[in-house]
Formats: structure tokens, sequence, C-alpha cells
């Protein structure tokens, strides 16, 4: 081995011991930074009970449900409803109403709110929350749900999943709207179908995979593959030739047939070579497919296991 690899190798490495080092700095000190953020811990004494609470905040129609029969990790065992998630409530009731005495979710930034609801929402769907696209970008829990005044399922803020998450992500709901069949639309589906909202390992937080094609074929199974004959796109992504949040063309396809095939393929001969280093020029062929569709004898179109699939044909 000359010296120049051994070189290589070695700073290859010493970048990767300083690069684990910062990451680890990182994590502890946004550990850090949560733990302080968390309440305080108090002793059983400075507990005064729901009974106590329900004198003064007797509209709070959360009791006989989930939230009003739990207990916090963080408060005694004996402590379940109110004190669970606002701390102890004997400073707050001697001060008479003192809100300053009290934790309100409210009052707090996205980040130090979730810290109470990740400390009883931290299995399963919620594993994921800490550091995930919503959390890091102040998207709280009490941003989408209402312990105390829900609208829809779930504890949500609004009567459904599509118009809480339509507050922000409005172009995708928008998309929904247009002409062609969209399930989601038609109750059929939900965003959480695809999503999970409090984070996951893919892209996108899509539920299922690692890439946006594991996600698809987790309900289009016959396009999974592998095939004997692969098409290329297909393999990329299927966004590449479909718009999953919604489209005025035929099965979601972001262009309209044979127009999508031609942003790939060249229109002045059949059968048509990719693009790659072809100069397109004008030709009299392109007219013969006009009004007519590539895939009326290319249906094979995800991939065949033909062993003359090589062109998809049907």
């Amino acid at each position: 081995m000359d010296t120049s690899t051994t070189h290589r190798r070695r700073s290859g490495w010493r970048a990767f011991a300083i690069g684990t080092a910062l990451l680890a700095t990182t994590l502890g000190v946004a550990a850090a930074s949560r733990s302080q953020n968390a309440p305080p811990q108090a002793g059983p004494d400075s507990y005064v009970g729901d009974d106590t609470c329900l004198t003064c905040h007797e509209g709070q129609g959360y009791k006989g449900t989930a939230h009003g029969r739990s207990a916090n990790p963080r408060t005694p065992a004996a402590v379940q409803g109110c004190e669970s998630c606002h701390g102890a409530g004997k400073a707050h009731v001697d001060g008479e109403g003192d809100k300053t005495k009290i934790v309100n979710p409210k009052n707090l930034g996205a980040r130090e709110a979730s810290d109470t609801c990740t400390t009883c929402h931290n299995r399963k769907t919620h594993a994921l929350w800490d550091g995930s696209q919503h959390d890091s970008r102040q998207v709280g829990c009490v941003s989408c749900h209402s312990v105390h005044a829900p609208v829809g399922d779930k504890q949500l803020k609004a009567k459904d999943e599509v118009t809480l998450c339509g507050t922000c992500h409005k172009g995708m709901v928008n998309k929904q709207f247009r002409f062609n069949h969209m399930p989601v639309r038609e109750g059929k589906m939900s965003c959480s179908s695809c999503h999970n909202v409090h984070g996951s390992t893919n892209v996108k937080l899509l539920k299922a995979g690692t890439t946006i094609d594991e996600s698809c074929t987790s309900c289009h199974a016959e396009k999974r593959g592998p095939f004997l004959w692969e098409h290329a796109p297909v393999a990329e992504s299927c966004t590449t030739c479909h718009d999953a949040h919604g489209s005025n063309n035929d099965r979601m396809l972001t262009a309209k047939q044979p127009f999508l095939c031609q942003r790939c393929h060249v229109t002045s001969r059949h059968p048509p070579t990719v693009y790659e280093g072809y100069t397109l020029q004008a030709s009299q062929n392109a007219n013969k497919i006009f009004g007519k569709s590539c895939v009326s004898c290319h249906q094979q179109i995800h991939g065949s296991n033909a062993p003359s699939g090589k062109a998809f044909l049907r």
C-alpha cells in the first residue's frame, strides 16, 4: 500500500471520529436543553387533586376520557388527571388562581409543551417524534391537538386530518381538488394513510419503507417488482410520472399522454430512443402519435417479466 493511500485512509478515519464526536456533543446538548425545560419535580403534598381543580375549571370536559384517567410518570403514582399535565396545583390554589403558579401548555413553546405530552406518548407512532420534521420546525403537539376542546377525532383542532394539515400544507390540499379521481377527496384515504406526522425513518414522513417507491408499493403491490425488464423512471421514483396529491390527468399523471413519455423519448421516429446525445430535428413523424397514447401498446409500462418484454408491450 502506497503512502498516499495510507494517508487518505487515516484522514478518512480522523474525519469520521471528529464527526461522531460532534454528533454526540450536539445530541447531548439537545437532550440537556430539553431536560431543563421539563416541569420541576414536586413533592406529594404539592398536589391537590382533580376535585379541587374542577371547583373553578368545571367546564373542562375531559373527565372520564383517557387523559382524565392518565398518570404522568413525572408525578406520584396516585396523581391522575389535571396535574399529570399541568403540574402540582397547590401553589396555584394558594395564590388564588395565580396563572404563573401552574403549567399551561398554551403559554409554553412548542417543544416545551411537547415534552409534557411525550412523557406518555413516546412509543409506536410517536417513537420518532424528537428531531422529526415537525418538531424541528417548532410545530408541537398543541399546534394540532387540543385536550379540552377537540373538534375532530384523536383530539384534533379541526374536523378532520385533511382540514388540519391544510392549514399549513395548502398547496398539497388544493391539488386534491383537481379533476382526476382522488381517493383522499372521496374520503377513502387521509393524510395519515401515507404519512406519519409524528416522525418516520422514510423521506417526507412516509410511513412505509425507506423510499417513495416502497411507500407506494405497500398498496400497489403489483407494481413492486423486481421485473425481468425494468423501466428506469419507475425504478427511480413513482413521482417521476405520478403526482400523489392530485392531478388533472388520468391516473394522476404529471403530464398528459403521449407528452409524458415524450419528455424522455424523442418524437421524431419510432421506436423512440431516449434523448441522450440526440439533437432533435424538425420532423413530421411526430404527428403520427398525436391524439393517441403510448400505453395503448406499451401497457406493461411499470415493468415486464416476459422474455420478449423489452418494449413493455401488452
